[in-house]
């Protein structure tokens, strides 16, 4: 792992800048109502209906966290074609988690899963169209372990119940998630992982952190444990899923300025790597037709 502090505010030559953080994340879904009743009453986002008829998901006075666009006739979600494994919604502390928890209990909405990670702990689950869920806490980055170059990390089981205590303090509980609830991280189905490093280490500039994974690679800017997660565990050698179908639209990089975004759109070019302009970006796609849209982080409020 490279060090943080060659990293200047705008990132150095070849990397992203080391304060990138990850935007709101884009999907597809089937039935837009039932997506928004899960995403409100489930995660405890609030929705606001955007004048193309998209609904944008997050904490009250924040920016959005995930971008719903409903579509009744697109295909079903494949889970073996690269796109979304899971979006990840960081809550600020253990007891956020432990509430998000609880609103799950009280929603009847299932987990898929449940691990503690070494450097963070998490819950897994599904929306109602299978688009995967991640909602986790970081552990104090004092406690990240590493063996040489490599951050460690780890699946193991979470202890729910030790989880579940965290709410022992708790007067009443929390209906919607917490300010400064944030997406962490995405995980994304890739068909090559040499392929996927090229871009989104090789072009983008994310530092590889992780290798230790079979089949997985876990990319960050800033010492992060990953902002981006990459595996071929369902997906080697598949090619992109049908157009328009259910699942991942695009997701956001958020560079902290217009010096650092210039930075990777230069690569881009350098690497003859179609971009589109958009309203607040640039779109990109990764080899396997994920899209990256590339902006710099919005002002606060």
């Amino acid at each position: 792992m490279a060090s943080t502090s060659a990293a200047t505010e705008s990132g150095s030559a070849g990397r992203i800048a080391a304060d990138t953080s990850l935007g709101p994340v884009s999907l597809k879904v089937s039935e837009l109502d039932r997506s928004r009743m899960f995403y409100e009453r489930a995660i405890g986002l609030r929705a606001t209906e955007l004048d193309d008829g998209a609904l944008a998901l997050g904490v009250a006075g924040e920016s959005p966290l995930i971008e719903l666009r409903g579509d009744t006739s697109a295909p079903g979600l494949n889970r073996r074609a690269p796109g979304l494994y899971h979006l990840a919604i960081l809550m600020p502390t253990r007891l956020d988690l432990a509430f998000a928890l609880a609103r799950l209990a009280e929603a009847r909405w299932p987990l898929d899963g449940a691990s503690d990670h070494l450097v963070s702990e998490a819950l897994y689950l599904s929306d109602p169209d299978g688009n995967g869920i991640e909602i986790y806490r970081d552990r104090p980055r004092d406690e990240w372990r590493r063996v040489g170059d490599q951050l460690q990390m780890s699946t193991l089981p979470l202890d729910l119940d030790d989880l579940v205590a965290e709410l022992r303090v708790a007067s009443e509980l929390q209906t919607n998630a917490p300010a400064g609830t944030t997406i962490g991280h995405v995980h994304l189905q890739v068909g090559n992982l040499e392929e996927a490093e090229a871009f989104y280490h090789g072009v983008l500039g994310f530092d590889v952190m992780v290798r230790g994974y079979p089949g997985a690679l876990f990319v960050s800017a800033g010492g992060y444990h990953h902002h981006i997660g990459l595996n071929t565990w369902h997906s080697a050698g598949a090619a992109p899923g049908a157009t328009g179908s259910v699942g991942l639209r695009s997701f956001a990089v958020d560079l902290p300025d217009d010096r650092g975004l210039a930075a990777v759109l230069a690569r881009v070019q350098a690497a003859s790597i179609p971009s589109t302009p958009m309203p607040g970006g640039v779109l990109v796609r990764d080899p396997f037709g994920s899209g990256v849209v590339l902006r710099t982080r919005p002002a606060a409020g």
